[in-house]
């Protein structure tokens, strides 16, 4: 199936999983079931929170047991939480600072989510395969995580 119809598809999904409802944890814990078990060669999908300014820390996933907590600045989703832009990462341990929470991971995409303008989450996925993401994945990703945007 050609990704954007895949993303497409996906988004529908997504938006019928959370129209309606307003708490963002359940919301959370289903986009991340969703995406887990829709997308193909990924083995971490999930969301980490804004704790305080300075840190993230874990939210609803489906994966391996992660790392609770992120620093602002530090890793893939620390920088995409300081930068407040997608990180789309060929291969992590290129990546300086990298955080290492699941050693089979090989490549990653986080997304920042916003709630009123500001940073209010990241979405999180990562694969075992080197340059499993493109610019195809970033905009499908970054359509749900506005659809899901919509309803914080």
């Amino acid at each position: 199936m050609q990704k954007q119809k895949f993303y497409d598809l996906l988004n529908q999904q997504a938006q019928g999983l959370i129209d309606g409802e307003s708490n963002f944890i359940a919301n959370m814990a289903n986009l991340s079931a969703l995406l887990f078990t829709n997308m193909d060669d990924i083995n971490w999908a999930g969301f980490y929170l804004m704790d305080t300014e300075q840190e993230l820390v874990l939210g609803p996933f489906q994966g391996n047991p992660a790392c609770i907590r992120i620093p602002v600045g530090k890793g893939v989703c620390g920088t995409a939480a300081s930068e407040l832009k997608t990180q789309l990462v060929k291969d992590v341990h290129a990546f300086e600072g990298h955080i290492a929470c699941d050693a089979a991971s090989n490549s990653e995409i986080v997304i920042p989510v916003y709630k009123q303008g500001k940073i209010f989450a990241v979405l999180d996925i990562d694969s075992p395969s080197l340059a499993r993401f493109d610019e195809q994945d970033k905009m499908g990703l970054e359509a749900i995580v506005k659809s899901f945007e919509e309803t914080l």
